[in-house]
């Protein structure tokens, strides 16, 4: 079962809202998920209600494998800076480890 971190819609017609959860990537956008993880809500006016997410559910579901589709990942920058920092290292210190080892087997 490959996760995703993505949006799901809702609200009215011209007024969305949105959800940021961790779900199957068969599923569809707005169908079930496995974790809500915050929410963000373009139309609000204070900044304080237009964006929340779970920092630490986030880092956990990063750690268990599960790709974050590209709006979700420029919401989660802004919310959690730290959180996808800490991810960008991991996932680049992991490519480089990848490349020396494919390395190293061909000059063996």
């Amino acid at each position: 079962m490959a996760l995703k971190i993505r949006l799901r819609r809702q609200g009215r017609i011209h007024r969305p809202f949105y959800r940021l959860v961790v779900a199957d990537a068969t599923l569809p956008r707005d169908g079930k998920y496995v974790e809500n993880l915050g929410w963000y809500n373009p139309v609000e006016k204070e900044e304080d209600k237009v964006l929340y997410v779970k920092p630490d559910r986030i880092e956990y579901w990063l750690s268990k494998g599960a790709q974050p589709t590209e709006k979700a990942e420029a919401i989660m920058a802004k919310a959690a800076p730290e959180v996808m920092k800490k991810h960008k290292a991991e996932a680049i210190a992991r490519k480089v480890a990848k490349r020396k080892a494919k390395k190293d087997k061909k000059s063996n």
